[in-house]
């Protein structure tokens, strides 16, 4: 890679090599000026139009400097310039052309003076962004309201505003050769496991990809099985959530353009807590992860388990309930499997539909669709009115997850324990009970067991992290990602003499 080429004093040579790498980008503007006692100093202003608009005629530090300037000799100017610019200004003295073009494309001003060899970067308003909004997947009825936006500086702040201590991290590399995503790494320095932070760095380093648009990018390329349909980093549009977790001693990582924070190491236990489930008395909290727990089983075994036992094990079911199942699917032209895999595919559809269809109308084709689909498929005799009760339950099942991501990988899973339970029966439910907690028993998420507590005891009082949600007042220890010197978190302050 070629020396990256330094700022000349000569300002003409600056602007001509500008003028040539910034060629037919007519969004950045080249702004010459003269400047100093009697116009003699030239200078120059790049920008990109739209991140720095009118800034040299808002009432702002830069155009107060500017302002300055135009009364000063030019020998006072470069004296200014060399031992006053960063106090009049967020300015920043560049010393390369390259850099200062990065500097421009990040939605900064760059300054150039004649007779002066370094370029002052003047940060600016930046480019549009929604700004701070609400948590849309993530809804709660107790806490924030505040979910994470485009901007990442902004992500960033809205975790410091919560977490307002000095040993909060926030490191920054940019991904991407064509993109230069900024990216931050953000972490607790007392809590956070150095072995763990040095392979996250690590992984972020290790590939080359000409850019990165969404968190979503960066998780498929550096997490640890790549072809498993369960997520190992937890995501969050929630910035409670994501110092909830950095007190544990994990790593959060925020990426530009992406409204989603990626929180790692990622366990199951996590994805199945919602975060209000810490604002709520823990006997209601408990209760509802119990449910959550049952809703995952269901979504994910009711649809095979049902045609195993239709199939093959009538003999467990009373023989009302069996009939009842017979006189149901009388006159149904298809085989069960058959028969519920259409129902299933075809709620899919509906989902997809809902999705993607804008606004209010998104809603009104889930609820309408779903009725008419259902109530149309059973009159024509196409499936019995059990299995659109059975996908009901699987559906609302997997919409009980906190976790989308989560959730898509029971879906995934769901069709499998179908096809198994469909034609091998209980023994093929079994089987994929087997498999399944046997893969997630074999994932890793940065050295940390995907099934911790449930598979590794913990200390008394670092407990919560599991089915039940102990009361505050006993959850004293934080859990097995901090350090070993930082396990207390809770503790009673001694009472004065």
């Amino acid at each position: 890679m070629e020396e990256s080429r330094k700022v000349s004093a000569n300002l003409r040579e600056n602007e001509k090599y500008l003028r040539s790498r910034l060629e037919n980008c007519s969004d950045i503007l080249i702004r010459p000026m003269r400047l100093g006692d009697k116009h003699k100093v030239d200078c120059l202003m790049v920008y990109i139009e739209v991140a720095v608009s009118n800034m040299m005629l808002d009432d702002s530090a830069l155009g107060k400097m500017i302002n300055h300037f135009w009364e000063i000799s030019p020998e006072d100017i470069q004296e200014f310039v060399r031992h006053n610019s960063l106090g009049i200004a967020d300015v920043k003295k560049l010393e390369n052309l390259d850099e200062s073009i990065d500097a421009m494309l990040a939605g900064n001003a760059v300054f150039f003076i004649d007779g002066y060899d370094k370029a002052m970067k003047i940060s600016s308003k930046g480019y549009p962004s929604t700004g701070v909004m609400e948590a849309e997947s993530e809804k709660v009825l107790r806490g924030s309201r505040e979910g994470f936006s485009d901007s990442v500086k902004s992500n960033s702040a809205l975790v410091r505003k919560r977490l307002r201590d000095t040993r909060l991290k926030v490191e920054e590399y940019k991904i991407g050769v064509r993109s230069h995503t900024l990216t931050q790494v953000l972490y607790m320095d007392d809590l956070v496991h150095e072995g763990l932070l040095e392979e996250v760095k690590e992984r972020l380093e290790e590939f080359q990809i000409d850019g990165i648009l969404d968190s979503g990018m960066l998780e498929q390329l550096t997490e640890d099985v790549w072809y498993s349909p369960f997520p190992q980093y937890q995501t969050t549009e929630r910035p409670d959530r994501a110092v909830q977790e950095i007190l544990k001693g994990k790593v959060v990582i925020l990426c530009d353009n992406s409204p989603e924070a990626l929180i790692l190491p990622g366990n199951f236990s996590s994805f199945m807590e919602s975060s209000e489930d810490w604002y709520h008395r823990f006997e209601m909290a408990s209760f509802l992860r119990i449910l959550r727990y049952l809703a995952v089983i269901m979504a994910t075994v009711l649809p095979g388990l049902y045609l195993a036992v239709i199939r093959f094990h009538t003999q467990i079911l009373p023989s009302a309930l069996i009939l009842s199942f017979a006189e149901a699917r009388e006159g149904v032209p298809f085989s069960s499997v058959v028969e519920l895999i259409f129902l299933e595919l075809a709620f899919e559809l509906i989902r997809e539909a809902g999705v993607r269809v804008p606004g209010s109308l998104g809603n009104a084709i889930g609820i309408v669709g779903g009725l008419v689909i259902g109530q149309a498929a059973v009159e024509a005799n196409l499936v019995s009115p059990i299995v659109v009760m059975i996908v009901a339950l699987t559906a609302l099942g997997s919409m009980t997850v906190p976790n989308e991501e989560f959730a898509v990988a029971f879906r995934l899973v769901k069709y499998g324990f179908l096809i198994l339970g469909g034609y091998l029966g209980i023994y093929g439910i079994v089987l994929g009970v087997y498999l399944v907690i046997g893969h997630l028993a074999g994932l890793i998420s940065f050295g940390i067991p995907y099934l911790v507590p449930f598979i590794k005891k913990e200390q008394k009082g670092s407990r919560g992290e599991g089915v039940l949600r102990v009361p505050l007042r006993k959850r004293v220890l934080r859990p097995l990602y901090a350090r070993e010197e930082q396990k207390i978190r809770l503790k009673r302050k001694e009472s004065g003499s």
